[in-house]
């Protein structure tokens, strides 16, 4: 199923924010063609994840360029700028994620190439914003986690801030910048203009908190939230939110009753936290009287008790676990492609239905350049 069939997108980007929304728009059927700098190529074919690498590439850039064409072109050379002009010319979208001010020197900002193509959607990504003191800072994932206040949220109140064991951030900011170009194509089909999506990392960080960051804004005095000493979750939550240690493993428990939850896990301390504001005011206390009683009777046991009265509890798996049960298995979440050397990459897949049916796509991502001669033919571009 290709919703985007016919759509050309030009992606400048690399490393993952950028790659990653050029990547959605390929699995929902864009004709994607990746400029890469001859030889070296994008950043992220370097940036490996435990020094793994699956036919001689990096498992990080191949599994975010997956069914990508490759245009190797050195934007500084004449010749070469002038084919990437013309597939400007040609293209639907546009993406970049340089820091501000290096396409306006190649003459690729978005007032140049909407000259060559105006109805063509040109997407930035920065780390910061085109202006202000930060323009110029890396754009990188930890740092946004630590500049926006993410970071300072997770962990207990004795510990330091800890970031996630992702990079959330890229990852939203993708699916920003996604549902914006999104919108532009839907709207050039009636207005014939095309149009400039702008987004930062810092932006994305910080709609990414946009919960907690309204909890703190609409308060009649701002206060900072207090990250829980016991097991903390969620800053602004009151017990039992967190994650436990059972007597062979860890039991995760969400929002609910506190004294529901003393009556199923037959816990008689917790009948003393009849209050609901208790539970948040006194939040430490409640979970500490949980650590105590949850270490008693195995992971299992605790969900036999829970689950049937529908009370809001999972147990905590690692990968063997979860990729390995039926709830998982049933998603049909993998895919296999296959790289022009016949090697076989696993990967996850869209993440989306439509009608019932999963996206899935055979093609690996490419070598660099690898279909520079064949992009030259289809768009008639010079001599390759």
């Amino acid at each position: 199923m290709n919703l985007l069939d016919g759509i050309v997108v030009l992606d400048f980007s690399q490393y993952l924010a950028g790659p990653v929304s050029a990547l959605r728009l390929a699995d929902l059927g864009a004709r994607v063609i990746k400029i890469e700098r001859p030889g070296k190529g994008d950043g992220s074919r370097r940036l490996t994840l435990s020094n793994l690498r699956v036919d001689g590439e990096s498992t990080v850039f191949q599994c975010m360029n997956r069914n990508k064409e490759s245009y190797a072109a050195d934007l500084k050379n004449p010749d070469d700028l002038e084919k990437v002009r013309r597939l400007v010319q040609r293209a639907d979208v546009m993406i970049e994620n340089f820091r501000p001010g290096t396409m306006e020197k190649l003459g690729l900002d978005y007032d140049s190439v909407k000259q060559l193509n105006p109805g063509i959607i040109y997407g930035s990504i920065t780390g910061y914003g085109a202006d202000g003191p930060w323009k110029n800072k890396p754009g990188q994932d930890l740092l946004v986690q630590a500049m926006s206040g993410l970071a300072w949220l997770n962990g207990n109140r004795d510990q330091p801030p800890l970031p996630f064991g992702l990079a959330v951030i890229d990852l939203h900011t993708s699916s920003m910048f996604v549902q914006a170009i999104l919108a532009l194509l839907y709207q050039r089909n009636t207005t014939r203009k095309g149009g400039y999506v702008e987004i930062s990392l810092m932006e994305a960080a910080l709609d990414f908190q946009f919960e907690v960051l309204s909890a703190y804004l609409n308060s009649e005095t701002p206060q900072l939230p207090a990250r829980s000493e016991v097991h903390n979750a969620h800053a602004y939550l009151g017990a039992p939110y967190g994650i436990y240690q059972t007597k062979d493993g860890h039991l995760a428990l969400a929002m609910g009753s506190i004294v529901e939850l003393g009556n199923l896990l037959q816990c008689d301390e917790l009948s003393a936290f009849s209050d609901e504001k208790s539970w948040f005011e006194r939040r430490d206390e409640i979970k500490r009287i949980l650590v105590r009683h949850l270490k008693t009777k195995t992971t299992r046991e605790w969900l036999d008790m829970l689950e049937p009265a529908d009370y809001w509890c999972a147990e905590v798996m690692d990968w063997d676990q979860a990729l390995n049960h039926e709830g998982i298995k049933t998603l049909d979440m993998f895919q296999e492609v296959m790289r022009s050397s016949g090697a076989i990459f696993k990967t996850t897949r869209y993440p989306v239905r439509i009608n019932g049916q999963v996206l899935k796509h055979a093609k690996g991502a490419p070598n660099v350049g690898e279909d520079t001669e064949q992009i030259n033919r289809s768009f008639q571009i010079g001599n390759s």
